[in-house]
């Protein structure tokens, strides 16, 4: 359950958000169990999705810095050559 990692105040923050949800667009009052019960739906069956795709992002911000990088590294060299 990823949502077990949140301190309590981000949890029920989100509950409150799962339930105001429920109650704006689909017009049914749920209740703190049913608003868990989805909260960890969510997180045992969706969140790894979220999850994954937020380490592949991760990866290619950290692989476009490092090639920023080098290039910004490479281009501290200088000329080289025979002197006459």
């Amino acid at each position: 359950m990823l949502y077990k990692q949140f301190s309590n105040e981000t949890k029920n923050q989100i509950l409150s958000q799962l339930k105001d949800y429920f109650q704006e667009e689909r017009l049914e009052e749920i209740g703190d169990l049913a608003a868990e019960n989805i909260l960890d739906f969510i997180s045992k069956e969706i969140g790894p999705y979220f999850y994954n795709q937020g380490v592949k992002d991760a990866k290619g911000v950290c692989e476009e810095k490092l090639i920023n990088l080098e290039e910004d590294i490479l281009s501290l060299e200088r000329p080289t050559g025979s002197r006459k």
